[in-house]
């Protein structure tokens, strides 16, 4: 039996965890998580990759070091065993079938798990479908990209999340050595700008998201990082958080209670608050004092922050041409194409209005648990706990 518990793989920090028997956890300092297996080989001792904890469990992991040991103790070089199985390495129009058939059942949406792969299907396939998985590289996502980056922007920044799902599913199948290189293609395609099409573009991609809270967590606090990261936490409005109160919070239940006057819709909405937006809650008490003629984030003259002031935040910590708006956005994408919370329990947390308000009171009210394991999930997967619970019954 190994040493390490589901517990203390979800709770590691950056650093090398044993589990015994040569089976490590690897936890670099963005947070992402990996399994590595050093066994004997040959006289000397070799380090073997097992893949990311995003696709590899515990369980599993335990499995493929056996396997490898077995290989090693029978005088087989696992490496060149790994080598052996290359002719059987998908093309990427294959492991994206593979990936939507392993997931679609955890998306309630059946017209989303259409969509989709259509989406594959219309842009990516006909450049890289026959390619395989261990050759795509940050210019070959690129020439996906390129096509539709200017004249179809919200379906260029899906297409590129869903590229990246699928090449962090091969990679965790050992289809291909490593994970999607977002920071290459984030480099590579930074510098063609998009056109602002409305209030709603720009979103920044939910998988870019984690790289940014580190970033806003990082050097001396200031009011500004800690209403960004708070505002990410909740999927509140930039409005709603610039004004938020500290009468309003709810520290013994955990919540954030906003009254109708506040809000877009005219309707009283609470937010049931993870244990990091409870945190950067005090952090933000313990810098300003929490003076109650104050809003909780206070700018000059202890008036609210403008919003120019969240923009800049998020411009300095390497936000680009993002909006603060858009974090809904991604948050929302996120709950859509990597868990199987239902789409209502979404909507609520961004305090949509539905058009029977008999029926958005009901909702608001019974989603308001459910949204609280919704939004710690989230919380998880910001600050990099890869292997949070994702699906729901």
């Amino acid at each position: 039996m190994g040493k390490l518990t589901a517990l203390q793989v979800k709770n590691a920090k950056p650093g090398r965890h044993a589990d015994g028997k040569g089976l490590y956890l690897l936890v670099k300092p963005s947070g992402a998580k990996s399994w590595v297996l050093r066994v004997q080989h040959g006289g000397r001792r070799r380090d073997f990759g097992l893949g990311s904890l995003d696709v590899v469990g515990l369980q599993e992991a335990r499995e493929k070091a056996l396997e490898t040991r077995k290989q090693a103790k029978s005088g087989l070089d696992p490496s060149l065993e790994r080598k052996k199985a290359q002719r059987s390495i998908p093309t990427f129009e294959e492991a994206a079938g593979k990936y939507h058939e392993a997931v679609k059942g955890s998306w309630r949406n059946e017209k989303h798990a259409d969509q989709w792969l259509t989406t594959l299907e219309t842009y990516a396939f006909p450049i890289i479908g026959n390619t395989r998985v261990d050759h795509i590289d940050a210019p070959t996502i690129q020439s996906v990209l390129l096509p539709i980056w200017l004249t179809l922007p919200e379906t260029a920044r899906r297409v590129r999340q869903r590229v990246g799902s699928v090449l962090d599913y091969a990679h965790g199948q050992g289809w291909r050595e490593t994970e999607t290189p977002r920071n290459a293609i984030n480099t590579l395609m930074k510098r063609i700008k998009q056109p602002r099409r409305g209030p709603g573009f720009a979103a920044i991609p939910y998988a870019d998201l984690p790289s940014l809270m580190k970033k806003l967590n990082e050097g001396q606090a200031s009011v500004g990082r800690l209403a960004l990261q708070f505002l990410i936490l909740t999927a509140g409005r930039s409005g709603e958080v610039r004004g938020a109160k500290w009468e309003e919070i709810d520290f013994e239940k955990e919540r954030w209670d906003i009254s109708a006057e506040r809000m877009k819709a005219g309707e009283a909405h609470s937010v049931p608050l993870p244990k990091k937006a409870v945190e950067i809650l005090r952090r933000t008490k313990e810098l300003t004092g929490a003076k109650k003629d104050q809003p909780i984030f206070p700018g000059l003259k202890g008036q609210p922050l403008s919003d120019a002031t969240l923009a800049k935040v998020l411009r300095v910590a390497g936000g680009g041409d993002y909006t603060v708006h858009g974090m809904r956005s991604a948050f929302r994408d996120w709950v859509a194409e990597q868990t199987s919370f239902p789409g209502d329990w979404a909507e609520a947390a961004l305090a949509h209005t539905l058009p029977n308000k008999v029926e958005a009171a009901y909702k608001r009210t019974k989603f308001l648990d459910q949204r609280r394991q919704m939004m710690t999930a989230w919380a998880d997967y910001l600050h990099g706990a890869s292997n949070v619970l994702k699906l729901v019954g």
